[in-house]
């Protein structure tokens, strides 16, 4: 499995409203999407929300994986759209991981109430899946990871990754990013 390296390519979004920081970087495989989740883990903690979108099969849930091992959870992490919600503890003391998989909840905040996510945030970080439109009410400072992949009849493993901090939480997070994943090139 891939480290991460020194080769991403991060840029601001000068059309962002305040207050938020984006980072536009490229991942050419699914080792690199779980080590981008492995180093995104180093600057998670306890309260932070992270919302995914993209396609089906686009890596949420792989990056999700590269998370839960980056955060050192308990349990194998994989897609929780049967059981909507997964928690998986901390082996290392840090805060649990909160896998939410929200793409068959029709409903906004109200119909994810029933999850307890603003009670669980507080100590946990809280990834969910889908959740745009849904879940914005529990953070006013969110990570949203946004992955477009080619779609169609392609075998292509390239996908361009836009991380947007929302919130001085993020104020950092260009900096925090600014490395490249393994075997990473340069494409436009």
């Amino acid at each position: 499995m891939e480290a991460p390296h020194n080769s991403l390519a991060a840029e601001a979004d000068e059309g962002a409203a305040p207050g938020t920081v984006t980072v536009s970087l490229a991942v050419e495989s699914p080792e690199q999407m779980q080590a981008l989740g492995r180093r995104i883990a180093r600057v998670l903690r306890p309260g932070d929300l992270v919302m995914l979108t993209g396609e089906l099969g686009a890596g949420k849930t792989t990056l999700t994986r590269g998370l839960g091992e980056g955060l050192g959870v308990r349990g194998a992490v994989t897609s929780p759209t049967f059981v909507i919600a997964r928690v998986h503890p901390s082996l290392t003391g840090g805060p649990a991981l909160v896998h939410v998989d929200a793409y068959r909840l029709g409903g906004g905040l109200d119909e994810m109430e029933d999850l307890d996510l603003d009670v669980s945030l507080p100590e946990s970080v809280v990834v969910v899946e889908w959740g745009d439109g849904k879940v914005e009410e529990l953070s006013e400072d969110r990570l949203q990871v946004l992955i477009h992949r080619a779609v169609g009849d392609t075998d292509d493993e390239w996908r361009s990754v836009t991380l947007v901090g929302i919130g001085a939480r993020w104020a950092g997070l260009r900096e925090d990013m600014a490395t490249e994943l393994p075997g990473q090139a340069a494409r436009s």
